[in-house]
């Protein structure tokens, strides 16, 4: 039978043994099966709304239907305020979030609702397993001269001014207008702030409402662009997960354009050795997107990489791509992930990483120009947080912005 680790709640096989194959934990440590049965001891979330323990399984509480915050999923804990012993690798941070074991199998087909009535009713949508298609010829037929495309993690901490940092983030969207939005760590509580909102009918998405209930977070493309194919493609090696989501848009006659994004394997140091980084994983996902996408003439892949140069080596591109922010703006850092600049963050230690990425292959388009953005405090918002200085607790307040990462705004322009 699985054994479900103590420590990371992590379910081990009965070939793993006495060890946990996530944190190293020993089976020892888990509480033992109930003499009256075999079972492993499950483990669960307590609702929020009537506290009822409900197992990690089920995103909905099984009395009262309330839906489990992302943070009661996840065991999540800001680890820029872990007190640790010792020398510690400064990649430790929020951005890494705890492990659960993966919810479906990878090679299993992804089944799609019918309802797909977000993608507009005015098309017809054929469904197949992995893929949506849209059956009318949808060529625009229109000059484009330049398409944005913007990339953001909206992170998926719940419980620090949700609504307003999404509000924010569309705020973000409506000014500069992107053709096409890649979005990182969407949980279904977010999902449904962003189709409240007014920006959010002028585009087709790549997850249905139906797909976003059942998952705990996800990433997603959008379009305002006639879509002819939707795609998700998960990762062979994930734990996490993890998958490539595929958007193939046609923005000029015989002149197509594919838009992926993904949320590549994320490190995430724990004890007992804090060195669970996940670099081989990360670095043969990146391969695989790449090696998946380039058959196609154009493509912009934009997302949350997790990409560290020092631990993973450089980004595995292959002849004709190129890092947009390398290219453009070589002499500067592009850290999307900055404790320093981005004061809500306050962490321990300094944490600066170029995490988000364009990474571009085009032959009928070139790349124009990249910004980051979301880089400043929501006017009027701050939140209080305890942080331990030296043995003292002290109360800080801080500002608050629209996420822990900054977005990335691409602009391509046509040959």
């Amino acid at each position: 039978m699985s054994w479900a680790c103590k420590k990371c709640t992590f379910l081990n096989s009965p070939s793993q043994g006495s060890t946990c194959q996530i944190c190293l934990s020993s089976s020892s440590s888990s509480p033992p099966p109930s003499s009256s049965s075999s079972s492993p001891v499950v483990p669960k979330w307590s609702c929020k709304a009537c506290t009822f323990l409900n197992p990690y399984k089920y995103t909905n509480c099984e009395v009262c239907g309330t839906r489990s915050s992302v943070s009661s999923l996840s065991s999540y804990e800001d680890l820029n305020d872990t007190q640790c012993e010792g020398d510690v690798d400064s990649s430790v941070g929020s951005v890494f979030m705890p492990l659960r074991s993966c919810k479906r199998k990878i090679r299993d087909p992804i089944q799609i609702d019918d309802d797909c009535s977000q993608l507009g009713a005015s098309r017809a949508v054929r469904l197949s397993n992995k893929t949506i298609d849209l059956t009318e010829d949808t060529n625009s037929g229109e000059d484009i001269s330049s398409l944005k495309i913007l990339s953001y993690n909206v992170w998926f901490r719940e419980d620090l001014e949700v609504h307003k940092r999404m509000k924010a983030i569309g705020d973000l969207i409506q000014l500069h207008s992107p053709e096409f939005i890649c979005f990182q760590e969407v949980t279904p509580n977010i999902y449904d702030i962003f189709r409240q909102s007014s920006w959010w009918k002028t585009y087709d998405c790549s997850v249905s409402k139906e797909v976003a209930d059942r998952r705990a977070y996800f990433s997603m493309v959008l379009s305002k662009l006639p879509v002819r194919s939707f795609s998700i493609k998960p990762f062979r090696n994930s734990v996490m997960g993890r998958e490539l989501s595929v958007a193939e848009v046609e923005v000029l006659k015989g002149k197509s354009l594919v838009i992926a994004t993904s949320h590549l394997e994320s490190p995430c140091p724990a004890p007992p050795k804090w060195d669970q980084m996940y670099s081989k994983e990360r670095v043969e996902q990146a391969k695989e997107a790449i090696n998946s996408l380039k058959k196609n003439p154009n493509v912009i892949f934009g997302g949350d990489m997790n990409w560290d140069d020092k631990l993973d080596g450089q980004f595995p591109l292959e002849d004709e791509w190129v890092d947009a922010w390398a290219q453009l703006r070589p002499a500067e850092n592009g850290w999307t992930y900055d404790t320093k600049s981005n004061q809500m963050l306050s962490g321990n230690r300094t944490l600066q990483k170029w995490l988000d990425r364009f990474l571009c292959h085009l032959h009928d388009f070139k790349i124009s120009g990249i910004e980051m953005i979301g880089m400043d405090p929501i006017q009027g918002l701050s939140y209080s947080k305890e942080k331990k200085v030296r043995k003292e607790t002290k109360n800080l307040v801080l500002p608050v912005l629209p996420s822990d990462h900054y977005g990335l705004l691409l602009t391509i322009t046509n040959q």
